[in-house]
């Protein structure tokens, strides 16, 4: 299945004791159409607050009901914040974090110096001009696989930190500034760590020497503060295989 959620008014995707998530709403869901206590496996666990137009969850059910009428019957429970936007049956051996080749992340910025109470709950609001020619600059040092440990929040030891990025740019449509990201997969808060980086090399507080020693140094943290959580939102995850989502 394929969700779109407004993560505003959860603590992320994975299920927590005594908080509001994605997952528990999805599966109380479920439980209500298919009378069943399912578990679901999400292709990327956002982070709380973090909204998503594609992300990818699957589930095993004994309901007879085909993927699309179980879909619409799931919309019909489920908060308004949260809605099922397909659904497709895979092959029993399939899991969509597993297969996933990539995720793709945007992160909308809005420079301004007024608020804006209408975009703000989507949008990171920056009171300062960004120059955009050096965030794509450093966008060409994020491609490729490397060691994005300083762009992680804390991590587990021994933990894997290498990662592939295919795709970083920063495009702008008048005041509006969407930053994308593609990679195979993503550390705790790497793309909130990134942005974060980037608009302050925009707004020239450190310079582009300065963005490539923190890059390298591969410290937990170190690319940090990260940028607020409202301006992210999961898009896309691809796979090898075409998934045919209807409703």
């Amino acid at each position: 299945m394929i969700l779109e959620y407004d993560g505003r008014r959860y603590h992320g995707f994975q299920w927590q004791a005594n908080a509001p998530t994605v997952q528990a709403e999805l599966e109380q869901a479920i439980e209500k159409v298919t009378g069943e206590n399912l578990r679901v496996i999400a292709a990327s666990r956002t982070d709380a607050g973090v909204h998503a137009t594609g992300q990818v969850v699957s589930f095993r059910t004994s309901s007879r009901l085909s993927a699309q009428t179980l879909a619409r019957a799931l919309n019909y429970y489920l908060p308004e914040d949260i809605a099922v936007k397909g659904a497709c049956q895979a092959d029993a051996d399939f899991n969509v974090r597993r297969h996933a080749l990539s995720r793709e992340y945007e992160y909308r910025i809005i420079t301004s110096r007024s608020r804006l109470p209408l975009a703000q709950d989507s949008a990171y609001i920056v009171p300062y001009e960004l120059n955009i020619k050096e965030m794509n600059k450093a966008c060409e040092l994020l491609k490729g696989k490397h060691d994005f440990a300083s762009f992680a929040a804390a991590l587990r030891p021994l933990r894997d930190t290498v990662r592939e990025v295919y795709e970083a740019r920063v495009t702008s449509e008048g005041h509006l500034h969407t930053f994308y990201m593609v990679a195979n997969s993503f550390l705790p808060h790497q793309v909130r760590n990134t942005v974060g980086l980037l608009i302050r090399l925009g707004i020239e507080k450190v310079g582009l020497d300065k963005f490539r020693h923190i890059m390298e140094a591969k410290k937990p943290g170190l690319a940090g503060p990260a940028a607020p959580a409202r301006g992210l939102c999961l898009t896309k995850v691809n796979y090898p295989i075409d998934l045919e989502f209807a409703i």
